[in-house]
């Protein structure tokens, strides 16, 4: 390409107008994806559905025979043709065209052999199926975990949240190539050719659907990742979020160090951070790196407050840099104090051309140790508006240089002062503002690059922590649980009723975390997280043994989702662990308490179920797509949970199932204030403009079930 550059310079000098041509062509190519990241996007994924009914017109997979060795059994995909005999004696007659032989295959098979296969390009009607729930936060929203396939749960999403998630965290599967994950059931090992491909191909579906979840005007994502994936994923992400910064911070999660063979070994992880729209790190209290910050000491205690250096240092510090910033400061030799400043001095002009200072007075110029010209902080005219206003100070004078040291208050001092973390106490007899740190206040900082603070370690804050929810139940790598909170700090410490978004849920590390944030100020953000319920692969070795398969009761306690997830959840909330005893100890960092006070909060969970078009559109499918409408209208206060004749009103939305009974509706969705949206069941689309044009301007109105048909019509198989 630089050859190119090159040519194309020659071209301008000869022909405007054909290098303006070519210029235009070049970039269109160099916009394509073969100059980005390059990878095999596999077939389209497929998902089992143990414990779904198999109807006609499923896609299928055989399973073995309870006790039989899985390697043997036939893995392709079946449709059913047709299903004879009653649930638990059935038979399904399959078929399977081969367009290559042009052969139809058929054949019979019990149902209990069988297991419903979702392809992620088929169109899936998902509905939730409550599973329990905690209250214990009077009139807050809910927090949910869903277990179900991450793919069709973002999807769900898609119909309750688009473009309404503040912060999503993930912490997916690194592909160490030590089996830590499964691309369409099978683990995909160090040995596979296509192991990076697969992985990407897995991540970019998901980043796909979790993009559109994301406020486009204020947002973040927020990825941990390790080296095995970090620079390939950074470009993906670069690719998938164009126009957005993309920055990497690196954490010390685990000092002690990881031994890995003929390597270095590992003490850290990295979290990339794509900001969306206008997204910044806030200023915090968080100290990721102790002991380097200005503001407090490596004992964790406030330094004394010190002013900014008014001569500018490090990158664009020369004179050529900021032109407008080279001037000099007026100081009264015998007293040591500022009297103004003069113009600048534009570029090609030597000081000693500059007018003298007055009588009695002295120009200082920013000049570096070394004698080069430098540049101050402001231009002469901010200078004199800080002057008036006490924010520029002069300390000693420097016997070896005979130069004062100058500062000033910058932006963030003056927002710090009105924040209160720092008070003025009048001025000096210099006119100089008098500012010290706020009793009892730590000030907020700008986050660094590299975590070092040890409320990160993984296996203090991780592995150790959890244990005191969920004793004797193994999870591998959770995360800190202070690393998470301190991570979503930064984006969600001002946004009191953010919604948060984890897609690989794990230990439920991230709905922890957003408790913890609501405790420290009052808010009511909530989490929708959602994990799997994978068994590990040693149990179900074991569990095949025993003659339990995948839908069996013995085998979804043992999933994640039921033996971690929920169970972790619940302790933290609740401050009783898996035991059922309280929990010892106490939180550390930012609010210390006892573990045992929980948190006031409430959450429910849900697992995924697959619902038929026709039943949905019928309204015979009420109960599934229930939960659904709670959650688009915020998840807060009571739900309808069956059809009526006419209408219901809950706390925060209502559903008209009627149209006959619209006045009514209309009128009591009036009085309510809270109310702020409609449900309305109709297929007629100018009655349905009739009551949208009456209800009042609060309320959003959404039409069922064309919204919920029409959003995973259109959403299946994007890519």
């Amino acid at each position: 390409m630089s050859r190119l550059t090159q040519l194309l310079r020659q071209v301008q000098q000869a022909d405007p107008g054909l290098a303006a041509e070519l210029d235009a062509e070049m970039k269109a190519l160099t916009g394509r994806r073969a100059f980005g990241l390059n990878f095999e996007r596999h077939t389209p994924e497929t998902v089992d559905l143990p414990g779904r009914r198999i109807r006609r017109g499923d896609k299928v997979r055989f399973i073995p025979e309870r006790g039989a060795p899985t390697g043997e059994v036939d893995q392709r995909i079946w449709r059913v043709t047709d299903i004879q005999g009653i649930r638990g004696s059935a038979q399904a007659s399959l078929a399977r065209f081969e367009s290559q032989s042009g052969i139809t295959e058929r054949c019979d098979r019990a149902a209990d052999d069988l297991v419903v296969v979702a392809e992620f390009r088929d169109t899936i009607y998902p509905g939730l199926r409550s599973t329990g729930s905690v209250e214990r936060g009077e009139g807050k929203p809910f927090h949910a975990v869903i277990n179900a396939e991450n793919y069709h749960a973002l999807q769900t999403l898609l119909y309750t949240h688009e473009e309404k998630v503040d912060a999503i965290y993930i912490d997916p599967p690194y592909n160490t190539g030590a089996k830590d994950w499964k691309y369409n059931n099978n683990y995909v090992d160090q040995d596979d050719s296509y192991r990076h491909s697969k992985w990407l191909a897995f991540m970019e579906r998901r980043l796909r659907l979790a993009k559109r979840l994301l406020n486009p005007e204020d947002s973040v994502l927020i990825v941990a990742i390790d080296e095995n994936e970090v620079h390939r994923l950074a470009i993906l992400l670069q690719q998938l979020f164009a126009g957005c910064k993309v920055q990497m911070v690196t954490a010390l999660i685990n000092p002690a160090g990881a031994s890995i063979v003929d390597q270095f070994s590992r003490v850290d992880e990295h979290l990339l951070f794509v900001h969306v729209g206008k997204a910044r790190p806030a200023r915090t209290i968080t100290d990721t790196t102790p002991g380097t910050s200005t503001f407090v000491g490596a004992d964790g205690e406030a330094k004394p407050f010190t002013w900014e250096p008014f001569q500018r240092s490090g990158g664009n510090s020369r004179r050529q840099d900021t032109q407008a910033k080279f001037f000099p400061v007026f100081i009264e030799e015998k007293s040591g104090r500022i009297v103004g400043c003069g113009n600048h001095l534009p570029l090609g002009i030597d000081r000693e051309d500059a007018p003298s200072a007055p009588p009695g007075f002295v120009s200082q110029w920013p000049i570096k140790q070394d004698g080069t010209e430098a540049c101050w902080q402001l231009s002469a005219p901010t200078f004199r508006e800080y002057f008036e206003a006490g924010r520029i100070k002069i300390g000693r004078k420097n016997s070896r240089t005979g130069r004062w040291g100058l500062s000033f208050l910058t932006k963030g001092h003056m927002r710090a002062i009105d924040q209160g973390e720092l008070v003025v106490e009048g001025r000096d007899e210099n006119g100089s503002l008098i500012v010290k740190n706020a009793v009892g206040r730590i000030r907020t900082q700008v986050g660094k690059t590299m975590w070092t603070n040890g409320a990160y370690s993984a296996t203090e804050h991780g592995s150790t922590l959890l244990r005191k929810f969920i004793p004797r139940r193994k999870f591998p790598y959770p995360k800190s649980l202070y690393a998470v909170e301190d991570a979503l700090r930064y984006y969600i410490g001002d946004k009191p009723h953010a919604l948060v978004v984890d897609f690989f849920a794990g230990s439920g590390t991230t709905t922890h975390a957003v408790a913890r944030l609501n405790r420290q100020d009052g808010g009511s953000r909530r989490s929708v997280c959602i994990t799997n319920n994978e068994v590990s692969t040693e149990e179900q070795v074991q569990l095949r043994a025993l003659g339990f398969r995948p839908g069996d009761a013995d085998w979804e306690r043992l999933g994640i989702c039921e033996y971690i997830t929920k169970p972790r959840i619940l302790a933290a909330l609740t401050g009783i662990n898996s035991d059922g005893l309280p929990i010892d100890g106490n939180y550390r960092f930012v609010d210390e308490f006892p573990i045992a006070d929980g948190f006031e909060e409430n959450i429910e969970f849900f697992d995924l179920t697959y619902e038929t078009p026709r039943r949905v559109a019928h309204n015979r499918a009420f109960a599934a797509i229930a939960p659904l409408l709670w959650l688009k209208a915020g998840a807060q206060g009571s739900r309808i949970e069956e059809v009526s004749d006419t209408f219901d009103l809950a706390d925060r939305y209502g559903v008209l199932f009627d149209l006959d009974a619209s006045a009514e509706f209309l009128a009591k969705v009036s009085q309510e204030e809270s109310v702020s949206m409609a449900f309305i069941v109709t297929d007629d689309d100018r009655r349905f403009q009739m009551v949208c044009e009456e209800l009042p301007r609060r309320v959003q109105p959404v039409r069922l079930y064309e919204s919920y048909l029409n959003n995973f019509e259109i959403n299946t198989g994007r890519e």
